[in-house]
């Protein structure tokens, strides 16, 4: 059976009525296994996760978006993350016996679906973009809510799906299909998002854009590839954070990740305190932060895969503001817990 996994972002991180409405429109979906939902009060935004087969995980992406039109007004809405629309990001992972092309056209069938359901602009990217300088989702985001309605009066800014009109209550939706993405965040032993800002420039790949003695506009690449960062803080955790997109982690893995945001830190005179995962995390970068903090100790990495999951989780300080549960937390562990065998069949789960 072919699986996919849905990562849909919505612009609501405090209404618990509102986030768990939301959560009920994707379990009523037969077929789609909720795996998690995880709120951010600061940054005002919920990332959902589940999966299914292609047609059931459309079905709950649409049922989610329908919930959200009813009760989220972007009008009203204020956070840390950057958005343009009240399900603002809604991305189509291929898991198991499915492909990049079948998320693509999957993702491309959502988006006509709810343009034209819900009479709401929407765009495509990544795997899905339909011409290069739409796959990234901070180019097509760029201006965010606040600039949408005049973007939208822009020839070239013609959404792929519905009328280039402006809804003031939703905004507008980016849909597609990618690889895994890890949401990843740093904390910082600062409350200066300024200088997060600046770890956040030193490590992502885009890097920083300058001016010479000429006032001609230099790029600088950062130090790391497939990797996208910003810098905020969050009020309830106290502390300035490097939020960190790890677009693919077999090229950039997590624990590289930590390390370099560590020594940049450093080199400006911060200190890293811990790190937190958004959402979920596959099971083969945590093994390999394992592995590689056992080098470190010149300890074997031949050890049991608990106790390496349990050396990533207290080397990179996962559960430094929020806790790590490894089974609800880890991508194929969360799935056996709803009866889900990544090898594309469901099981009967034991607690």
């Amino acid at each position: 059976m072919s699986i996919v996994e849905c990562v849909p972002n919505f612009s609501e991180g405090r209404d618990k009525t509102v986030i768990a409405a939301i959560a009920a429109a994707i379990t009523s979906v037969s077929g789609a296994c909720l795996l998690d939902v995880a709120p951010g009060v600061d940054t005002n935004r919920t990332v959902y996760t589940f999966v299914g087969s292609p047609d059931a995980v459309a079905d709950a992406a649409l049922a989610a978006a329908r919930k959200a039109y009813e009760l989220i007004d972007m009008t009203k809405h204020r956070g840390a993350h950057p958005r343009m629309g009240a399900l603002d990001v809604c991305p189509f992972v291929p898991v198991s016996d499915i492909d990049m092309d079948g998320c693509v056209a999957l993702s491309k069938q959502v988006a006509e679906r709810m343009a034209s359901e819900l009479g709401v602009p929407v765009f495509l990217y990544e795997a899905s973009a339909s011409r290069p300088e739409r796959q990234s989702l901070a180019d097509i985001r760029s201006g965010e809510y606040e600039g949408l309605a005049a973007k939208l009066r822009l020839p070239e800014w013609a959404p792929d799906y519905g009328e280039a009109s402006f809804v003031p209550r939703w905004g507008a939706t980016v849909v597609g299909a990618r690889e895994f993405l890890i949401a990843y965040n740093v904390n910082l032993n600062t409350r200066d998002k300024k200088l997060a800002h600046e770890v956040a420039l030193a490590i992502r790949e885009s890097g920083r854009t300058t001016k010479d003695s000429a006032g001609v506009s230099v790029k600088s690449p950062g130090r790391l590839k497939a990797v996208r960062a910003i810098g905020w803080y969050i009020e309830s955790y106290r502390c300035a954070q490097v939020s960190i997109n790890i677009l693919d982690y077999k090229t950039t893995p997590l624990h590289i990740v930590f390390e370099t945001a560590k020594e940049e830190a450093e080199r400006i005179g911060l200190l890293v305190t811990g790190s937190e995962i958004v959402g979920l995390v596959p099971r083969e970068p945590i093994l390999a932060a394992g592995r590689h903090f056992m080098r470190k100790m010149g300890k074997s990495e031949g050890l049991p895969e608990p106790e390496l999951v349990e050396t990533a989780i207290h080397s990179l300080g996962l559960d430094s503001v929020a806790s790590f549960e490894p089974e609800k937390k880890i991508i194929e562990y969360a799935g056996k817990r709803v009866g889900l065998n990544w090898a594309g069949e469901y099981f009967p789960f034991q607690y």
